[in-house]
């Protein structure tokens, strides 16, 4: 494949949250020509995906984290309640939002996230190097070839009318130098639903415009029954009590797993807590196991509130699973996989609830219609085994725990938003070629996502790059648990795809804007010698590293430029760099790979708190965050 004499191209394989991250990054970070193509199969989910656009998300669905902890920059963590304050188009916003006042630890709605990224991604757009350009394609992605140079992206075209294409719709072939997957979440079809999926009193995505519609038009007096307890259960659940509904609504949850409510004042914190011991040694049995796990979780849980007792019993445990993060790795690789996979499924939910809770407005109106004998919103502890037509258009939910079988007649049930982890399950022609190419591996030992290296690089049956093609977000949840420890939705969410789209923008430049006869030396000078130029000019090494953090967190190019030329200089004057055996100028460029490697690291390190990295980093303006 050649495109010679054109500026490189970057394919990003979904527009939602993680693809417009990633595209963000690759704007600010291009130093030299380059073509950005974000290509969505579904107009309404640019800059938004599932959880965020708007046709899915009326105005009473609210972050579930604080409005605080919603920027998409991870270095500038008050940027999105900035955003929301001063420069949000409010002219068709409700009360009481359009007269709010955001702050760091209130709520906000979930739907005007799709116009901060929008706007975000405009401004990255407009400040971008000359020649950095941006393509928004509507199509979807069917079907990948890798080869020489780069990889053969066949891409369906949408409908004329916005519905998503069909498969007798017109292909096209785009030829990219490296192509990010970021697909975002696929919906699982529940086994127990078979027979009513099409059924009108069924809702299997409450976050569509379909099932937003049941909801808001369901008479006051309607019973429901929601299948799951996790939050998007909540979504619905508070949706209706926000409209007077008055019928009894069933919350259906296998493990009884309640979530918790943020303080008011909440604020993301990370301890440094002893390591958990005992999980690191050799796993016997899932009862001997599960044992040392509650020891060490009461063991860490008293040594918060001993150690800390400034912070709220509410939010202990988030503090602790956060704390455990770095020694999960080591003791998941003592559980062999079948055992991991049934341990995840079994407990995915609790774990969940474990790391992260959520804000007052969502949570509060369902603890008070829980809260009472007469409450209408009722826990249904078991599992669902079927749900079948009943008279009268109702559908009955059979629902089994240890205990007893029961059955609830209801005239709407609402399944929780179930995402399909296994990607030989997903019905849709990219991931059926992805694998049989073998572009694409199933994670082995989770079972969840794709097997990927630490950049986030697709990784073949041989364990090697499949090819110039990097992943972002839910793709790489199998991975996540594995390298980084991060469980529940944390291997998936805003966090994460914070880091991960720094990392592979990053990664893709370097090779993008690299020297052929350059790149393969960076690796081996990364590995071999960045601990001598360190040593050898510390000093300076450490101002390099500063001013890449800052080139690559500003948002504006003639501040880019600026940092981008006194690097150049500062990088010109270490004397440590004479440990690299080659010619001077191919020095400078192993030189700067380097310190961008560092400083990528550094803009990533999630053992503190954003907070903290933007003092430690020397950001401009870092004591506001102090106000």
């Amino acid at each position: 494949m050649s495109r010679t004499g054109t500026p490189p191209r970057v394919v990003l394989v979904g527009a939602g949250l993680a693809g417009t991250a990633t595209a963000i990054r690759l704007l600010r970070f291009a130093r030299r020509p380059l073509e950005i193509v974000l290509l969505e199969r579904r107009s309404e989910y640019r800059s938004a995906g599932v959880a965020y656009h708007r046709q899915g998300n009326p105005w009473d669905h609210v972050f579930n984290i604080q409005a605080g902890r919603m920027s998409v920059f991870r270095e500038d963590v008050l940027d999105f309640v900035r955003w929301a304050n001063s420069e949000a188009d409010r002219r068709d916003w409700p009360a009481p939002w359009a007269e709010l006042e955001f702050t760091e630890q209130g709520p906000a709605p979930r739907r005007i996230f799709q116009d901060y990224l929008t706007d975000r991604l405009a401004q990255a757009r407009g400040e971008a190097c000359p020649g950095v350009v941006l393509v928004e394609a509507d199509g979807e992605a069917v079907d990948m070839e890798v080869l020489p140079g780069g990889v053969e992206v066949t891409v369906r075209q949408a409908a004329a009318d916005g519905r998503r294409a069909g498969r007798d719709r017109e292909q096209a072939v785009i030829r990219a130098e490296h192509v990010v997957l970021a697909t975002g979440l696929e919906l699982r079809q529940p086994p127990f639903a078979s027979e009513v999926l099409d059924h009108p009193a069924f809702v299997r995505n409450a976050y569509s415009a379909d099932g937003v519609a049941k909801l808001a038009g369901l008479a006051p007096e309607a019973r429901v029954a929601i299948v799951g307890s996790v939050l998007s259960a909540y979504d619905s659940a508070g949706l209706l009590l926000r409209q007077g509904h008055t019928g009894t609504i069933h919350l259906i949850s296998r493990s009884g797993t309640l979530f918790r409510t943020y303080p008011g004042d909440h604020e993301h914190g990370v301890l440094q807590l002893p390591c958990p011991r005992t999980l690191l040694e050799p796993y016997r049995d899932r009862e001997e196991f599960l044992a040392r796990v509650r020891t060490e979780w009461e063991r860490a849980c008293s040594t918060v509130a001993r150690e800390y007792p400034g912070i709220e019993q509410a939010v202990v445990a988030e503090r602790v699973a956060k704390a455990w993060e770095p020694h999960l790795p080591q003791a998941v690789e003592q559980i062999p996989s079948a055992e991991l996979r049934s341990l995840l499924d079994e407990f995915s939910t609790a774990i969940a609830a474990l790391r992260v809770g959520a804000v007052e407005y969502t949570m509060a109106i369902i603890e008070r219609a829980m809260r009472s004998a007469d409450g209408v919103v009722k826990l249904v502890v078991g599992a669902v085994e079927r749900i079948t037509p009943a008279q009268g258009g109702r559908l009955a939910v059979s629902v089994v725990s240890p205990e007893e079988k029961q059955t609830i007649e209801a005239d709407l049930v609402v399944s929780g938003f179930g995402r399909e982890w296994d990607y030989r399950k997903v019905g849709h022609s990219l991931w059926e070629n992805l694998l049989r190419r073998g572009i694409a591996v199933p994670h082995e030992r989770t079972g969840r996502g794709l097997k990927v290296d630490d950049h986030g690089t697709l990784l073949g049956p041989d364990g090697r790059p499949a090819g110039p093609i990097s992943a972002v977000g839910v793709l790489r949840e199998g991975d996540e648990i594995v390298r980084n420890g991060r469980t529940g939705a944390f291997a998936f969410n805003l966090a994460a795809i914070k880091n991960q789209s720094i990392t592979v923008a990053a990664r893709a430049l370097e090779q993008l804007e690299s020297e052929k006869d350059v790149v393969a030396d960076i690796e081996a000078q990364f590995r071999g010698h960045v601990s001598n130029i360190e040593e050898a000019d510390r000093i300076r090494f450490g101002e390099a590293v500063v001013l890449e953090v800052r080139r690559l967190a500003a948002s504006t190019r003639r501040e880019r430029e600026l940092l981008d030329s006194r690097l150049d200089a500062c990088i010109r004057s270490m004397d440590g760099i004479s440990v690299l055996a080659v010619e001077t100028s191919r020095r400078e460029r192993l030189t700067r790979a380097v310190v961008n490697r560092v400083a990528v690291g550094r803009l990533t390190d999630v053992s503190v708190t954003p907070r903290q990295l933007r003092r430690q980093l020397r950001l401009e303006n870092a004591e506001a965050l102090e106000d």
